[in-house]
């Protein structure tokens, strides 16, 4: 007869192999499906790589032939042509400020491409002598002599006239400013620095800023200020 001692012993250890046969079983099973499911992934990717991308849900299968993408068509759209760069006049010589301030423009992204111009001012006519009048007023102003006025062409203000027009519809997004401050910069580091007015905040007008560099002028402007002040003919 075994003692009482070893029974109770046999009896516990059989109650908790009964306990833990459950827990033995799903933890195969966890095993089995992890073992399963690795190996599925690999088989997936490896087909996947190997077999082409499906078709989205709303492409027809008949017209993937025929079908291309937006980038694709936005491409193929034509592009306006842009006009060419006018070269600098030959009167002008390379070490000039204006050629280094035209290679500094030419690189400018704010500038509509074509429309950067050197040119000589258009010359105006000389008007008629002034009218003889007899002095105004008490303090005796605005007489004049008889044939009083202008008898020769004394010249324009300026030799040179550069003219850049930024692109359409950045006018008023800081373009005219940008341009400004690399004409400033390109010519207060030439050698010798030009002497240029002092920086105003205000200095944009109607879409027009004028800077005054001594014996030429630098017009940066918008497009519709460009047809109004300066257009390529003038009626008068």
């Amino acid at each position: 007869m075994l003692p009482a001692r070893l029974v109770r012993k046999t009896h516990s250890v059989a109650r908790c192999a009964l306990r833990c046969r459950p827990r033995l079983h799903a933890n195969s099973a966890r095993r089995a499906i992890s073992t399963t499911s690795a190996s599925f992934s690999a088989a997936t990717s490896s087909n996947s790589s190997s077999a082409p991308s499906p078709l989205p849900w709303f492409v027809d299968p008949g017209e993937e032939e025929h079908w291309t993408s937006p980038y694709d068509r936005r491409v193929a759209i034509p592009q306006t042509p842009t006009r060419p760069l006018a070269p600098l006049p030959a009167a002008i010589p390379p070490d000039h400020p204006i050629a280094r301030l035209h290679a500094e423009l030419k690189a400018s992204p704010h500038l509509e491409p074509g429309t950067l111009l050197v040119r000589e001012p258009i010359p105006t006519a000389t008007g008629p002598p002034l009218p003889p009048s007899a002095p105004k007023g008490r303090r005796r102003r605005g007489g004049t002599n008889a044939g009083q006025g202008v008898n020769e062409d004394l010249g324009g203000i300026w030799q040179w006239v550069v003219i850049a027009q930024v692109k359409e519809g950045t006018e008023n997004r800081g373009a005219i400013e940008s341009v400004i401050r690399t004409v400033r910069k390109a010519l207060l580091t030439a050698d010798p620095p030009l002497p240029l007015p002092p920086n105003s905040k205000r200095r944009v007008n109607g879409g027009w800023a004028m800077i005054d560099a001594g014996d030429f002028a630098i017009h940066i402007l918008s497009k519709e200020a460009r047809e109004k002040y300066f257009p390529d003919r003038r009626e008068w």
